[in-house]
């Protein structure tokens, strides 16, 4: 099939989240099983500043905002795997410092930023002669595209076969602004009403693109059940639940040319499931020397890598630190940014704990590499998470992720006790209910196995390490979902949002 991927940030053009690592590795996955994907995204200033060899299509790229005409410029270059790049360049719009907030706020134009993104995706399939199959949207930066095609395009040359599918990876970022927004749509207002685009009265673009798409998806089949009711559904639980049939969930895969401690070029030694205590060690011991930790190969090392926010769990986890960093022969590797009030604590306890905390306050993907190899534990406590990427990556570095069980991590975690680990499931450790007191005993538990149980450790980093979360059987899952939507399409456009 033919598809267009559209994204907002695209490893390695651009990237504040997991989002990108998607976008960057879904597509390629797509292509080697044969189908052809045509991947579009903002030239923002970072992308050119990467010395890609980019080239100017000639097209003529001129798009209504609201009163005004707005001209744009289209580039392309290919992403490693040999998948097309079409690149939208419009520099008052992505020539900034950031992608969506600058200085802790938004950008005020957001809006109209990725509306004026999502018409210039519209017209380049007209422009550039594209056959395309199915448009995949990504969270709301691109939820007016499926409105866009079925008010405006579907009846057009070239678009009256194309389906639409909207990928939420999270519910939490809607795109709500308002409703004078509205006017920068270029759709009739008859569409702003509370079965379609109007959310409490604002203009809901995630919301837009749930109501219009023919298919939903989100990231693990867990968040997809929770999204549905409160809290995780953020008030588009009701919009979820009457569309459930069309709704899916497909876990995140991992790109294992990038995270693989075998080949890992970041490591201080390479290693697989067959010798990794070796090759651990050596990663142990240079992690703790680059950290300015003290220099321990058997005090359990626990890491953390992600946003600094509450999201993350970070409320739990800097309590649990400031308990344990006195009493407890532990250390910590953390690497993120995020919320200047974790900054603060975790800078207040990396110097009243020299030697047991390693606090990097920065975005470093090299760095992120080598915790992941050189820990023992990777720490995951959150308030929710759709997918999760990082305790993916652990899993496949031999390092034990400590979860909360919540949207994929419960999904892609099995806690370790007796059963799980006497048949050969136990991959982690997991507990239930968002509290110091469980993720201090679920810690307590792992430590202990840790230090007192290596034959039962061993077997659960093998275990760990076995699984294949590689991005082939989440492609193939998307592309039957592609198939199935073409296979059904039918007149039911007609009737726009009546079941929602």
């Amino acid at each position: 099939m033919n598809v267009l991927f559209a994204s907002s940030e695209v490893t390695p053009f651009s990237k504040t989240g997991g989002l990108a690592d998607v976008s960057g590795s879904l597509p390629p996955a797509l292509a080697r099983l044969g189908h052809e994907v045509t991947v579009v995204t903002p030239a923002y200033r970072h992308t050119k500043q990467l010395g890609l060899a980019l080239e100017t299509l000639e097209v003529p790229l001129e798009i209504p905002i609201g009163s005004k005409l707005v001209r744009g410029r289209v580039l392309r270059c290919q992403m490693p795997g040999g998948v097309n790049v079409i690149l939208i360049e419009q520099d008052d719009y992505f020539d900034r410092a950031q992608l969506y907030t600058e200085n802790g706020s938004d950008y005020k134009d957001n809006c109209e930023r990725y509306v004026f993104f999502c018409r210039a995706v519209m017209e380049l399939i007209r422009l550039l002669e594209l056959p395309i199959d199915v448009i995949h949207c990504n969270d709301w930066q691109t939820g007016l595209l499926p409105a866009l095609l079925r008010i405006e395009y579907q009846h057009a040359r070239g678009y009256e076969d194309i389906v639409t599918v909207m990928t939420i990876h999270n519910m939490a970022y809607q795109g709500q602004f308002w409703h004078w927004d509205m006017l920068l749509t270029g759709l009739d207002w008859k569409y702003f009403n509370w079965r379609q685009m109007e959310f409490w009265g604002d203009l809901n673009l995630l919301k837009t693109g749930l109501i219009f798409a023919d298919g939903i998806t989100t990231v693990s089949e867990r968040y997809a059940e929770e999204i549905q009711s409160q809290p995780m559904g953020c008030g588009l639980e009701d919009v979820l639940a009457q569309r459930r049939s069309d709704l899916t969930g497909i876990i995140n895969g991992v790109d294992y040319e990038v995270w693989n401690p075998k080949t890992d070029s970041h490591l201080a030694a390479n290693f697989d499931a067959s010798d990794w205590q070796a090759g651990k060690a050596l990663c142990k011991a240079a992690l703790q020397r680059e950290l300015g930790m003290t220099e321990s190969p058997r005090t359990p090392l626990l890491g953390f890598v992600g946003r600094l926010a509450d999201q993350k769990g970070l409320d739990l986890l800097a309590e649990v630190i400031g308990q344990w960093a006195g009493t407890e022969d532990v250390q910590w590797a953390i690497l993120g940014t995020g919320d200047p009030r974790y900054h603060q604590l975790l800078t207040q306890l990396a110097k009243a704990h020299p030697g047991k905390i390693g606090l990097s306050l920065a975005f470093s993907d090299s760095l992120a590499h080598r915790i992941e190899a050189g820990i023992d534990m990777f720490m995951m406590p959150s308030r929710f998470e759709p997918c999760g990427l990082n305790q993916l990556y652990s899993l496949k570095y031999g390092s034990l992720p400590i979860v909360r069980a919540t949207g994929g991590l419960a999904d892609t975690v099995c806690d370790a006790n007796a059963t799980t680990i006497a048949n050969g499931t136990a991959s982690g450790f997991a507990f239930v209910d968002y509290d110091t007191r469980e993720l201090e005993q679920t810690l307590a538990r792992a430590v202990a196995m840790y230090r007192d149980q290596p034959d039962a450790w061993q077997r659960v980093v093998g275990n760990a390490m076995h699984q294949d979360w590689s991005w082939e059987a989440s492609a193939g899952k998307y592309a039957e979902l592609y198939a199935s939507l073409a296979a059904r399409r039918t007149d039911s456009r007609e009737n726009v949002g009546e079941t929602s």
